[in-house]
């Protein structure tokens, strides 16, 4: 979906996207050697000159994130899905100024990696450096903010997806556990119905001893993250077909 994008260029949006594809322009390949003029000759110029630019930061997460809508930022995953990472935090209260991260959980598409404050805490800004794109669910507001306050020299992933804004697209409104039971993901049964408050008791029973909760703790987060994975390709799916069918 990257490369059949034209909303990433300026004063392009949804409607004149799709009448270039119905003109038969399916990629930026397709426009840049169309015969024809498209729109008139002065727009074209500009478009294919964004276009050139375009092909040369493919491998530029960061390019798209500033050119694309955020409410587009989807159309990056198939492109950096190969360096991408789920990620989800856990914190000991809401207040980005007064609680402090508790666990954040990154999940590779193969393994799962918890970083525990007190613990491995600080490994996590130095691991999550290697990749290009982060999803998250809700992150834009809670988990990146948190993140940036608690590591200030912090290197994140060029690239973001919060699941909330396609999800919110394709009709699932709402928090993720939600959504979850909406479209049938399961959680197992010793976490089932925990919600973002147990969490924050399940931190504190750990720090008054009792080991379970640390455990349960991170298998809470650990199942935030493996659900997102499910979640951004129905979402992406979804929207890409809806984006390249008749009725658009």
């Amino acid at each position: 979906m990257l490369q059949r994008t034209f909303m990433h260029i300026q004063g392009i949006g949804e409607k004149t996207e799709q009448r270039i594809w119905k003109k038969g322009i399916a990629t930026w390949q397709d426009f840049l050697h169309w015969p024809g003029p498209v729109f008139s000759p002065g727009r074209d110029q500009v478009i294919r000159a964004a276009l050139e630019e375009s092909l040369e930061h493919l491998d530029d997460p960061a390019y798209f994130r500033k050119c694309l809508p955020s409410g587009q930022a989807w159309r990056m995953y198939r492109r950096y899905k190969h360096n991408a990472v789920f990620l989800d935090i856990e914190t000991s209260g809401l207040d980005h100024d007064l609680d402090e991260i508790t666990v954040i959980g990154i999940y590779d598409g193969q393994k799962v990696f918890s970083y525990v404050n007190g613990f491995n805490l600080s490994d996590f800004e130095i691991d999550i450096a290697q990749y290009d794109l982060v999803i998250t669910f809700n992150g834009a507001m809670f988990d990146l903010p948190f993140i940036k306050r608690s590591f200030p020299s912090i290197t994140l992933p060029q690239g973001h997806i919060d699941l909330r804004y396609p999800l919110q697209k394709i009709g699932h409104k709402g928090g993720l556990k939600k959504i979850e039971k909406e479209l049938g993901i399961s959680r197992g049964e010793d976490i089932q119905g925990l919600g973002g408050l147990e969490a924050v008791y399940l931190w504190r029973a750990w720090q008054n001893g009792d080991q379970s909760a640390l455990d349960k703790l991170i298998a809470y987060n650990t199942a935030d993250i493996v659900n997102l994975k499910p979640l951004m390709e129905l979402a992406y799916d979804t929207l890409s077909s809806a984006s390249m069918s008749p009725s658009h």
